[in-house]
């Protein structure tokens, strides 16, 4: 129910492309318009298989209102008045100012907490459109029964639409890279990325500015930028996402094994996604402004293709390149793969780039020759 549902919002974006969306989800095109004609008209309650009938029985909203916001409250501890009265605004029911709301709660002696009494407006800077930065990161890692989760979570920079949150048993570079291409097939091509600094994203600068994770997002046409070193703040819309996973699932609860943890993690972002309001986007759900990019994860990736006047090399052993008698080094990460010398309009500097993007400057006014 989670995927149709998920499809119909994609596909009910502007602009999208059904046909397209039909292919990343694995059907056919009958079953995605037969889900968007059954959306359209009935909801979500309309793609069941054997059932339409509501998700709601009018019997059980019959209610005193301080009774269902305290029964929201128990159903989601970690928010406070602005987003419950948002929650029954959406379902039809009389919704007293959020104020009221936090004053209902303090009388029943709820404890607001961190995440539950709101907190004062501050200045937010985001993407102008969706897909044009996503952000990615691991929390902190925590303790199952069995084990440890490295919680990995990718979101849309302009949505904060959480892309991905998966139950990883490590941080490398082969897991990274297996997660975030169910993502690209599903959600089609960010145009950048940005990650933290440190393995496996790479660094800002330096000699681990590159690593195999960040070439292989170059080899896709997207762009990996890193955040400041020490300033946790560049990657603001994580760190917060981070949070409020904590809050709402995490604090109270502890999972058998990362399967457990996985199925957590898809029952909470469904309610992130599509129902949690959200303060930063004047109480909507991230899934009211988010849309699938137009740009497919391709099948294949074809190698570089250079301009002829480019001086192509190869990466050898240790990020060796022979280059005009001289023996040059780039990251290790390019290993085996063509890169190109570009002259520059200084004689004898050359812009060493791999496809568009430049690696690094080299100058040869200084390097001898390899004897």
């Amino acid at each position: 129910m989670q995927s149709r549902a998920e499809f119909c919002r994609l596909a009910g974006a502007p602009g999208a492309n059904v046909r397209e969306l039909c292919r990343r989800f694995a059907i056919s095109s009958a079953t995605g318009y037969k889900w968007l004609q059954r959306f359209r008209h009935h909801g979500e309650a309309g793609l069941a298989d054997r059932s339409r009938r509501p998700r709601h029985s009018p019997g059980q909203t019959a209610v005193p209102i301080e009774a269902e916001v305290l029964r929201l409250r128990r159903q989601h501890p970690a928010w406070g008045g602005r987003k419950l009265r948002r929650v029954l605004q959406n379902a039809g029911q009389p919704a007293p100012a959020a104020s009221t709301i936090t004053a209902i709660l303090r009388r029943h002696q709820v404890t607001l907490g961190e995440h539950g009494g709101g907190a004062k407006p501050h200045i937010r800077f985001e993407h102008a459109t969706p897909n044009a930065l996503w952000q990615m990161d691991f929390k902190g890692n925590f303790a199952l029964h069995h084990g440890r989760c490295h919680a990995l979570a990718v979101l849309d920079d302009h949505s904060r639409y959480a892309l991905l949150l998966s139950a990883c048993a490590d941080e490398r570079t082969e897991t990274v890279k297996a997660r975030l291409e169910q993502a690209f097939r599903r959600y089609g091509l960010p145009e950048r990325m940005l990650a933290d600094n440190g393995s496996p994203w790479g660094t800002s600068g330096g000699a681990d500015r590159y690593t195999p994770l960040s070439v292989w997002l170059l080899d896709l046409g997207i762009r990996l930028v890193h955040g400041r070193p020490y300033h946790p703040q560049t990657q603001g819309k994580q760190e917060r996402f981070h949070r409020t996973l904590s809050a709402e699932l995490l604090s109270d609860r502890m999972f058998h094994d990362l399967a457990a943890a996985q199925r957590g993690f898809d029952g909470w972002r469904e309610v992130y996604n599509c129902q949690r309001p959200h303060q930063a986007l004047g109480m909507l759900p991230p899934a009211a402004r988010y849309a699938a990019s137009p740009r497919a994860m391709p099948s294949t990736i074809a190698d570089p293709d250079y301009e002829p006047e480019a001086a192509v090399r190869r990466v050898q052993q240790a990020g060796r390149i022979s280059f005009q008698g001289r023996q040059l080094r780039c990251s290790r990460a390019f290993l085996g793969r063509a890169v190109a010398f570009r002259p520059t309009a200084t004689d004898g500097i050359y812009d060493l780039c791999y496809r568009s993007n430049l690696i690094q400057r080299i100058d040869l006014r200084h390097t001898p020759a390899t004897p």
